[in-house]
């Protein structure tokens, strides 16, 4: 076991310890402020749904359940009545009390060309809505009661700020390894990053759009939200809009569960590559870079330990698995801090991964810009933005 091998592994474990520990110091800076009162405005809902999504009652249940003091409506926006999840949701609308003053269900049609189904969506649910605030809710998302509130509450806190959003995190009653992989995604990697990003106030220069709110004075100031046609990722890109327009993006300590399940290793990967080409829409390149130096050195690390294994030097191929270890256990660490599950065992193997793929994935994003999306293939130009639409496909 040579020095140079020892030397390695203390350069490779300082270098995740410090970005480990920079990022756990971005969840713990900022405290929950106590809420506010505040005179509620009414607010509208709007959520775009094509397909059916995992668990897709309860997530409708639990938007018909929220407990916001004003006065609120509901609009759910379809494509068309044929959507597997029209007759579902439909059903659970008639079935469900709730506290909103309004609940409708709206065919918006096909999109037009330059613009995706879910940008459509909005658009033609901006245009029946009848309240002060617009909101915008995925699909796929499982509000607790109280968030719409605290969304509500962090944005009437000034009036410098045009929009907020909610932390989100991802959780599947029974995972698979795409499952485990997605998790880890959102919660260990992009919620740590938004945490360490965002200032003390939770201001940002960009949104991620699972559950936002604006003023629409401040959609009005940027054109609204049909400034985004032909932009593939629409909340970052009006996250961008306003910043740039002199508003502030908060993200609240309200967490929004995001619903998975049934979701194999080969279906996660094209996610993961959807949320490589999402993030060049806006994200600054401070927010990946400590996932860009955990993935140079998991690499460098598995080629030490292949390596070694090959010439049967077991010395230095243990001291090449402690880096990989240590982002193993930094991962699941990172995870439950952003309210993410528990990781069984038997799937300690995706963390471990996790950063090979990620290169995989960028490289495959910057090879081919076609993509999937809610059933639609889109091909994208080198900035993200939509080129040529393709047919329809399957969803994913």
């Amino acid at each position: 076991m040579s020095a140079r091998n020892l030397a390695w592994t203390a350069a490779a474990l300082g270098v995740l310890v410090h970005g480990h520990r920079e990022l756990m110091a971005g969840l713990r800076r900022r405290a929950a402020p106590p809420m506010k009162h505040f005179e509620p405005p009414s607010v509208t809902v709007i959520r775009p749904i094509r397909g059916l999504d995992v668990d897709a009652r309860e997530n409708v249940r639990a938007l018909l359940e929220l407990d916001y003091p004003g006065e609120w409506e509901v609009l759910f926006v379809f494509d068309s009545e044929d959507d597997p999840a029209f007759l579902p949701t439909r059903e659970e609308v008639a079935a469900r009390p709730t506290r909103a003053k309004r609940v409708e269900l709206i065919v918006a049609g096909e999109p037009p060309a330059g613009m995706t189904g879910k940008l459509n969506a909005m658009q033609v649910g901006v245009a029946c809505s009848r309240c002060q605030l617009l909101a915008f809710s995925d699909s796929d998302t499982r509000p607790s009661p109280g968030v719409l509130t605290a969304l509500v509450g962090a944005l009437l806190e000034d009036r410098e700020t045009g929009a907020t959003f909610a932390p989100i995190y991802a959780a599947a009653d029974a995972p698979l390894a795409g499952d485990v992989g997605y998790g880890l995604l959102v919660n260990a990697w992009y919620g740590a990053s938004v945490a360490c990003t965002a200032e003390p106030d939770g201001s940002l220069p960009f949104i991620m759009g699972q559950l936002m709110v604006f003023r629409r004075q401040a959609l009005e100031a940027i054109g609204g939200v049909g400034c985004a046609v032909g932009q593939f990722v629409d909340d970052m890109y009006l996250g961008r809009r306003l910043y740039l327009a002199g508003w502030k993006n908060r993200v609240v300590h309200a967490p929004l569960r995001v619903v998975t399940g049934q979701l194999g290793l080969g279906a996660f990967l094209r996610i993961f590559r959807r949320w490589i080409l999402f993030s060049e829409a806006g994200i600054p390149g401070t927010f990946a870079r400590p996932h860009w130096v955990r993935g140079a050195v998991s690499w460098l690390s598995w080629g030490a330990l292949v390596t070694a294994a090959a010439r049967r030097a077991w010395g230095p191929a243990l001291l090449s698995a402690v880096p990989i270890g240590f982002s193993v256990w930094s991962q699941l660490r990172l995870q439950r801090a952003c309210h993410g599950p528990e990781v069984a065992p038997r799937h300690y193997w995706v963390p471990a991964v996790l950063p090979l793929l990620g290169a995989g994935v960028a490289v495959s994003a910057r090879l081919s810009r076609e993509v999937d999306w809610r059933g639609r293939g889109y091909r994208l130009d080198a900035k993200a933005r939509l080129g040529e639409a393709q047919p329809a496909r399957a969803s994913v």
